[in-house]
């Protein structure tokens, strides 16, 4: 199955270039051709910055304009112009590690009716007592996630930035839901799929992200909103938090 990398970046010229440059490594350890079997778009989502000449400068990397600034609206522009059956959604601060996408066909492989598959994030840029608390709280989110799917029979569970989604299954589910342009895009996304096939959430498969939103909003304000949002977006169907502040590098 064909994959295709897609990175939404809104000013991201300072950490793109490590998350681009860990997709082409991991596409060259896992063997895949690139061009042919596996391709990388960036979405540069109305940046003001050195964004779009980052992404140009690596070998390979096209770069899709969308001028709407919003992660749902540049993950869809991105979805619209890859060619995979396999869509792998990262985040421009996001590293992936050795055997990432080994683990993603592997599982796919394994699995027909798997349409959607993420893991947890390992935060780097924060002391490792964060991490703890961060590791606390994807477990409890998980066992949220497994008593509304098997008890109340609804919802599922995706990391934004960190998963997988097949693109028949995409198909499927027509034009995303513009409410959600930041909090809570992940929990809908995961919803709409679980209709369709079977949502996993691993964490065999986790990768590596700036923790500068944690830094610069608290890891309690922060673990507040996404618990609201995720608990919001599965069962209100809408955010609880419609604005986000965008945290850059100096």
């Amino acid at each position: 199955m064909k994959i295709s990398f897609v990175v939404p970046a809104y000013n991201e010229q300072t950490l793109l270039i490590g998350s681009l440059t860990a997709i082409r490594e991991e596409i060259d350890r896992t063997g895949l051709k690139l061009g042919e079997e596996a391709e990388i778009i960036v979405v540069n989502n109305a940046s003001t910055d050195n964004t779009r000449q980052v992404a140009l400068a690596v070998e390979g990397v096209r770069v899709v304009d969308e001028p709407r600034k919003g992660l749902v609206q540049a993950r869809w522009s991105g979805f619209e112009n890859s060619t995979g059956a396999l869509i792998a959604n990262i985040d421009a601060d996001t590293v992936i590690p050795p055997g990432w996408l080994a683990e993603v066909l592997r599982q796919f492989g394994r699995s027909t009716a798997l349409v959607g598959l993420s893991g947890p994030y390992v935060y780097y840029g924060v002391p490792k007592k964060v991490n703890v608390v961060v590791a606390c709280y994807y477990r409890l989110a998980w066992l949220a996630y497994v008593f509304n799917h098997y008890v109340l029979n609804v919802g599922a569970m995706l990391q934004g930035g960190n998963f997988v989604v097949k693109r028949s299954a995409m198909l499927k589910l027509g034009n995303p839901d513009l409410r959600f342009s930041f909090y809570g895009e992940d929990t809908d996304m995961a919803n709409r799929l679980a209709k369709v096939g079977k949502v996993k959430f691993t964490f065999r498969l986790p990768a590596r992200s700036s923790g500068r939103r944690l830094v610069g909003e608290g890891v309690f304000t922060i673990g507040v909103r996404y618990t609201m949002n995720f608990f919001w977006a599965t069962f209100r169907k809408k955010p609880f938090t419609e604005d986000w502040q965008d945290i850059r590098e100096a």
